[in-house]
C-alpha cells in the first residue's frame, strides 16, 4: 500500500464534494437540530490533548442534553471511572466533535465547536436519580449538519437481526481481568453488575 502524503493526492481520488454537502453546513443549531438533540439519548464527543486524540460517550434518557435558542448546549458529567479524559483535554483545547444518535433513526447529527467546564447551582436542573452533576460541558456550536443514513444503513445498527449473538463475547469483566494481572473476573463482573444497578 502507498500513503497518501497531500490533500491534493486524496482530492485527486474524491473530486470535490457536492455543493449540497457544503450548503448543509449551519453556524447555529436550527430548530431541527435542537429538536434532534433533544430525541437523543446518545451521543459521543471527540476531543484532543497533549497525549493524542480521545472520544468518549454519553448516554441519559432523551433530552438529557439541555440546549438553548442561540444552539449553547449543555452535557452533564455522569458518575463514570474518574478518568475524566474528555474534560482534562478541553481545559488544554477547547475545540470538540460531537454526534448524536437517535435509535431507529438513520440520520446523524455532527456538531463542532468550543466547549468549557462549568459548574454552578444551575446544574440542579441537570439531576438524574436524585444525583446533581459535579460538572457539565458547555458548548458553543460552530458547525452544524446532518449526515445522511449511509452508513446506519451499511452498519444495520438498528437491525434486531444483526445484532451480536447473545455470548459471543465475554462479559468485561473477563476481558478487563485477561489484560490486568491479578484481577478476578468473577469479583470484577459482579462489581461491574452492581454498579450497572445502583450506580447509574
Amino acid at each position: 500500500m502507498q500513503t497518501i502524503g497531500n490533500a491534493s493526492e486524496l482530492r485527486a481520488l474524491y473530486g470535490l464534494p457536492l455543493e449540497l454537502a457544503i450548503k448543509k453546513s449551519l453556524r447555529g443549531l436550527d430548530r431541527y437540530c435542537r429538536d434532534f438533540v433533544r430525541l437523543s439519548p446518545f451521543l459521543m464527543i471527540s476531543s484532543q490533548g497533549p497525549a493524542g486524540a480521545d472520544i468518549s460517550p454519553r448516554g441519559d434518557p432523551p433530552g438529557f442534553v439541555s440546549v438553548d435558542d442561540d444552539g449553547t448546549l449543555l452535557i452533564p458529567d455522569r458518575p463514570g471511572n474518574n478518568r475524566i479524559d474528555t474534560m482534562e483535554n478541553i481545559l488544554h483545547n477547547p475545540r470538540v466533535g460531537i454526534i448524536f444518535l437517535v435509535p431507529g433513526l438513520g440520520e446523524v447529527l455532527r456538531i463542532n465547536g468550543r466547549a468549557e467546564i462549568v459548574v454552578g447551582p444551575e446544574l440542579e436542573e441537570l439531576a438524574l436519580n436524585g444525583r446533581v452533576p459535579k460538572t457539565a460541558i458547555r458548548v458553543e456550536a460552530e458547525e452544524v449538519f446532518f449526515h445522511c443514513a449511509k452508513a446506519m444503513i451499511r452498519s444495520k445498527l438498528w437491525d434486531a437481526t444483526a445484532r451480536a449473538a447473545k455470548g459471543s463475547f465475554p462479559p468485561l469483566g473477563t476481558v478487563v481481568a485477561a489484560q490486568i494481572a491479578g484481577v478476578e473476573a468473577e469479583k470484577l463482573q459482579a462489581a461491574l453488575e452492581d454498579d450497572y444497578r445502583n450506580g447509574l
